[in-house]
């Protein structure tokens, strides 16, 4: 069956992120929210597995507990800032300042206090994906073509572009990344969780549906190496 366009009710990935937390009730219900939202996700329910999916696979955003069995947040960051840039939004019920500056101190790129609003958690997690690819503001302008982000609108020339939740997430990670060249493998990694299963040519048939869409030069292969938006 084709997909639904962003009008639909359909789940609708975009950009994919590791949840680790272990209060079972608090991760199965951000991790339903953030789906339904539009994010791949990945869970992890203690510091060991965290730290291995963290270091092992590419994600746009990491939400990462303070307080978890076998190796706490603190450890966990530490670990993944030697290592990668992933932006990580530490979450806590502590309302400490000493907290909130350590985890800044160790390279937390933003700081959630439980109990929090899901609307709160949700735009500081576009902001912290904005910030990462160098973007301040929450519509991109390419040419003809404008993406409003936190409502997952795409136009071309004014007029609204319909396009299905996989084909509008593969564009905003492209347009995110504007300039650079973004191999398949890499688009794989940011636009599919763990649980999906993806096809060999999915990504060809997304990107000549874009193309057909906005414009057979928008997006520009780059032969052996990827695609880009220049």
């Amino acid at each position: 069956m084709p997909e639904k366009t962003l009008s639909g009710d359909t789940e609708q990935k975009t950009m994919r992120l590791l949840i680790i937390e272990d209060e079972a009730d608090l991760l199965s219900s951000l991790a339903k929210a953030l789906r339904e939202e539009g994010y791949a996700i990945d869970t992890a329910t203690d510091g060991e597995d965290g730290l291995f999916m963290a270091m092992n696979a590419e994600y746009d955003a990491i939400i990462l507990d303070v307080m978890l069995p076998l190796l706490d947040g603190w450890e966990i960051l530490k670990k993944i800032r030697k290592k990668k840039k992933t932006p990580v939004m530490m979450l806590t019920a502590r309302d400490a300042l000493q907290e909130r500056v350590r985890g800044l101190d160790l390279g937390a790129d933003d700081y959630l206090v439980k109990p929090f609003d899901l609307d709160e958690i949700f735009a500081r997690v576009r902001a912290l994906i904005r910030r990462s690819a160098g973007i301040a503001s929450n519509v991109i302008q390419i040419g003809q073509v404008r993406i409003n982000v936190p409502a997952r609108q795409v136009s071309l020339g004014g007029k609204p572009v319909s396009l299905t939740p996989r084909e509008y997430g593969l564009l905003e990670f492209l347009a995110m990344h504007r300039g650079q060249v973004v191999t398949r493998t890499n688009l794989y990694e940011h636009l599919f969780d763990e649980n999906d299963i993806t096809l060999s040519n999915l990504l060809d048939v997304h990107i000549s549906n874009l193309r057909g869409k906005l414009g057979s030069e928008f997006i520009v292969t780059r032969r052996g190496h990827g695609y880009c938006i220049e």
